[in-house]
């Protein structure tokens, strides 16, 4: 496949009721408790009713679940423990050894090849579920195998696998982007942000705070937890209690997860809030991917625009500019201080926002699509949705810059640029669609 030769330059009405005073309530203790009892038992059977009415059935349940299953490979022998030996083996001076989970996703194929390309260590791990179609991350797969990066095939929370790996290698690192995306999505399937984005996590620090000695972690938190503020631009000093989705909390749950793991167990801990990344190999369910595609089948697009007209606008974070915020996260990363669980003095907790400052009206995002596909948009002006989609996102970088030496370098202009060569490259001209 061609568009696999060179990484590098293709680089998310309760019920009340009210209980009325007896006159007799202190001569008959008993007929109170009576109706208390009955109250409680009415009121137990509403909620009852409510769920089973309200609820998929557990045949749907656990269809949907199976539709996302996460199917684990079998693991362990010499040959595999071979293989996995030599991705994770350092070949430069003072190198790393990095387990990097969701490594078969967007952010992590860069990630793993750019790790690679320094002479890290660096070994692979993606449950390649079906979120989005999984035949673009095995691209992504045989991508980093040429590189000489190996996957393995396996769940997050598959604690035997995770055990396993840090039996056969002493990581020094963990770069943490296995989770489930989208913000829509959410409105779908919850468990499943609930299985990745929190066991996930959990079953990750799990085992982390339990060999000798503990990894550093570097893990992908998001934008979106900055939810219903309305202060801009974004700064990791503003409240993140206000999610405006499931997907939102779940990363807000990380962070608080991240910070228990990190008093309790001495893990070294830093958050990276992701703005709207986008650039070659990226997710088909963004709205720049998708918008590509259906101009160039003709379909209209939607444009959406917030009360009384408002803009709609993104902090567009193109890829090699992410990797780079990665990288120096890694690189500034204090080792952790704990030993079988338990930590010996404080560790290294951060956060940080990893954006381009630059806010984008998604309507200028066509804009510029439709003049680097030479084909006009149909667009569809639409209200924005109640579905966990904010306004805007505008990210404050002042703290990675000064403390990671992060500055990004890429305009929309240039980054779209580079995406749609890698798209009409994979795809053609819309005659193989993204699933």
């Amino acid at each position: 496949m061609s568009q696999m030769k060179h990484i590098d330059s293709i680089p998310s009405h309760p019920w009340k009721f009210k209980m009325e005073k007896s006159p007799y309530h202190r001569q008959r203790p008993y007929s109170s408790l009576v109706k208390l009892t009955l109250w409680s038992f009415v009121f137990i059977g509403l909620i009852f009713m409510f769920f089973f009415r309200s609820s998929p059935s557990s045949s749907q349940v656990s269809s949907n679940l199976s539709r996302r299953s996460f199917r684990t490979s079998s693991y362990g022998g010499p040959v595999w423990e071979k293989r996995v030996k030599a991705s994770a083996k350092i070949r430069s001076r003072n190198g790393f050894s990095v387990l990097v989970t969701g490594a078969a996703g967007f952010v992590g194929t860069h990630v793993s090849a750019a790790l690679k390309r320094r002479g890290d260590g660096v070994l692979g791990l993606d449950n390649f579920n079906d979120y989005y179609d999984p035949s673009l991350k095995r691209a992504r797969q045989a991508l980093l195998e040429r590189t000489g990066v190996y996957i393995v095939e396996g769940d997050i929370n598959d604690v035997t696998l995770l055990k396993k790996l840090f039996d056969v290698v002493a990581f020094t690192h963990v770069m943490h982007l296995a989770a489930q995306a989208g913000v829509r999505y959410a409105m779908e399937n919850p468990s499943s942000y609930v299985h990745s984005n929190i066991a996930g996590l959990v079953s990750v620090l799990e085992v982390c705070k339990s060999v000798n000695p503990q990894p550093a972690i570097v893990w992908a938190s998001s934008s979106s937890v900055y939810g219903l503020n309305t202060k801009v631009p974004f700064s990791e000093r503003d409240r993140t209690d206000q999610p405006a989705s499931l997907y939102a909390a779940t990363k807000k749950a990380g962070e608080e997860i991240a910070h228990t793991y990190n008093h309790i167990h001495g893990l070294s801990l830093t958050g990276l809030r992701f703005f709207t990344v986008y650039g070659p190999w990226g997710r088909p369910d963004m709205a720049y991917f998708f918008f590509t595609q259906d101009i160039l089948r003709g379909k209209s697009i939607p444009i959406f625009e917030a009360s009384n007209h408002g803009t709609v606008a993104r902090d567009f974070t193109y890829i090699d500019d992410i990797v780079k915020g990665c990288l120096a996260a890694l690189d500034t990363a204090e080792k952790s201080t704990g030993s079988g669980g338990k930590k010996s003095r404080p560790a290294q907790l951060r956060v940080y926002n990893l954006g381009n400052t630059s806010p984008v009206p998604v309507s200028d995002l066509v804009s510029i699509l439709e003049r680097l596909l030479k084909v006009k948009a149909k667009r569809l002006v639409m209200k924005l949705p109640r579905n966990g989609d904010v306004q805007f996102t505008h990210a404050n970088i002042s703290l990675a810059q000064r403390e990671l030496g992060y500055k990004p370098t890429t305009d929309l202009q240039t980054g779209l640029k580079k995406f749609v060569r890698w798209y009409l490259s994979y795809y053609g001209n819309g005659k193989k669609s993204a699933q």
